[in-house]
């Protein structure tokens, strides 16, 4: 297993979800991908999109204004 991390703080929409996409398409079944962030609608919409694509979201961390989405390809 690997694990891919996407740092997108300071970023807003559609950036975060593209390179969380990027990132994916790059992952192998089993590995986890770890994306950063700081833009609230992201923190929603990077769930909702791996959902939709058949994906397990493993945890969603925040601390203050940053958060951290943990996907399971």
């Amino acid at each position: 297993m690997t694990t891919i991390e996407v740092d997108t703080r300071g970023e807003t929409c559609p950036v975060p979800l593209v390179e969380c996409r990027k990132a994916l398409r790059k992952a192998k079944p089993g590995d986890e991908v770890i994306v950063t962030g700081t833009h609230p609608a992201s923190k929603k919409e990077i769930p909702m999109a791996c959902e939709s694509m058949g994906l397990e979201i493993i945890g969603i961390d925040e601390e203050s204004d940053e958060w951290k989405i943990r996907i399971k390809r």
